[in-house]
């Protein structure tokens, strides 16, 4: 029988946040005003200090639900998959099971040794060096000294960084602090494993080497909570998954179908947003500013029923369309588009630029469109991440992410019923033959 390693019930986080009710221009239009908007603030902070509890700027308080009721257990040797939208929670639970943040109610039982790789830099002191911090992080795991030397070159070898080993980590790029922190979290042999997104600050190569490792580490029956964006890394190494949304477990079960759900998920939120005309739940981080914005995305041609993603037929060529307002002139802006699979693969990735010059765009509504030869797509849905940039400064106008662009169908171009892994690209022309054996020696018998 199983032996649950991870056991969570009735897990909920709430985070206090404040507002003001000025909108937060600071204005107060008389000293009544004035007088009382300090005394307000003046004894809630009093009160919240006496409770033990952060002081908050604003004097309206609301309360955000970061998590909700979870309820979910982890078996020994489990990789569990943990996806959903930005905000949906999934930093949060895994602060939670790290013990970096306590939850407002509820209850997580650990059994054994965590080790969290959760942002670049969790967990390693900027002053001292990678040798140093190797050792630190041990200690904090409960290991020896001894038990750390002996891990040891193992962890600089996986880790790539033993030429800057005795540097001070501050000094490190973003993709050095996380190959020595995964190699140290991997190595020092926690019986949980929690990775977050951040691998994808690293290459290609070192995601593949990492991939190998958490696979690895199951195999030793040590159990492994991933985070990803990346479906088709989330399908490859693990067999199930929850789906978070809005703080509650939306999907529980295997992989395959609760990433479909997901997909879906994302779908009927492009539904939302074209009847509204609404690109705002597919931008992220902080908001930009800057001469030109995107504000709607179509395949033309193609219909655009907000019911159903455009479609086209296998073996077909297609447009984009990017629809720009451009408040200020830009004598040369890069438009990026990358395409991905449903499984979070990239296909190919368009640059404007790749024709040797920027675009240039005029103030007012303008639409730039790519249109998209000898690039033949194989059955499925397929999503777009779209950069604008002025080539001057290189700081992005805008970005959208995870946008449900198109669906690609078989209508007849084969015919038969043979079921393939179809990949991502459909060679469309492609002559088959049989020759003769060049090698057969003159006079040789033909069969």
């Amino acid at each position: 029988m199983a032996t649950p390693v991870i056991t969570v019930e009735n897990l909920s986080k709430r985070y206090l946040i404040g507002h003001r009710s000025d909108g937060g221009n600071g204005r107060v239009t008389n000293l009544r005003d004035a007088v009382t908007h300090t005394a307000r603030n003046l004894g809630r902070k009093t009160l919240d200090v006496m409770r033990g509890r952060e002081m908050l700027q604003g004097d309206k308080i609301e309360e955000f639900w970061a998590l909700r009721d979870l309820n979910f257990q982890v078996n020994e040797g489990e990789v569990l998959g943990i996806i959903g939208r930005n905000g949906a929670g999934k930093s949060t639970l895994l602060k939670v099971l790290s013990r970096i943040t306590e939850p407002t109610s509820g209850r997580v039982t650990l059994h054994g040794r965590v080790a969290s790789l959760l942002e670049v830099g969790t967990g390693f002191h900027p002053e001292l060096s990678g040798r140093e911090n190797v050792y630190l992080n041990g200690a904090i795991l409960g290991m020896t000294r001894a038990d750390i030397r002996k891990r040891f070159d193992e962890i600089v070898a996986f880790s790539e960084v033993e030429r800057f080993l005795d540097t001070p980590v501050k000094r490190y790029s973003s993709g050095m602090y996380v190959r020595l922190a995964f190699a140290v979290a991997a190595h020092l042999e926690p019986e949980i494993l929690i990775v977050d997104e951040v691998l994808a600050v690293g290459d290609v190569a070192f995601q593949n080497k990492c991939m190998g490792k958490m696979s690895s580490v199951a195999r030793e029956s040590r159990t492994v909570l991933f985070v990803s964006h990346n479906m088709g890394a989330i399908k490859s190494l693990t067999k199930r998954s929850i789906l978070l949304d809005q703080g509650s477990i939306a999907a529980e079960g295997g992989s395959e179908p609760v990433i479909s759900a997901y997909l879906m998920k994302t779908l009927d939120d492009k539904k939302k947003a074209l009847k509204a005309k609404d690109l705002e739940p597919f931008r992220r981080g902080e908001k930009r500013e800057g001469p030109a914005k995107i504000v709607a995305i179509h395949v033309p041609g193609r219909g655009q029923d907000a019911e159903m993603l455009p479609e086209i037929a296998l073996g077909s060529e297609f447009s984009i369309e990017v629809c720009l307002e451009v408040t200020h002139a830009v004598a040369a802006a890069d438009l990026c588009i990358i395409l991905f699979n449903a499984d979070g693969e990239r296909v190919t990735t368009l640059v404007a630029s790749d024709r040797g010059t920027g675009l240039s765009l005029r103030p007012g509504e303008r639409i730039v469109t790519v249109d998209v030869h000898g690039l033949y797509l194989t059955p499925g849905s397929y999503y777009a991440e779209i950069w604008l940039d002025p080539m001057i400064d290189g700081r992005s106008c805008d970005a959208i992410f995870e946008y449900p662009l198109l669906t690609v169908a078989n209508k007849g171009l084969i015919t038969h019923g043979l079921e393939r892994p179809w990949g991502s690209v459909f060679c469309k022309a492609a002559d088959w033959r049989v020759d003769d054996s060049k090698a057969a020696a003159p006079g040789a018998l033909t069969l």
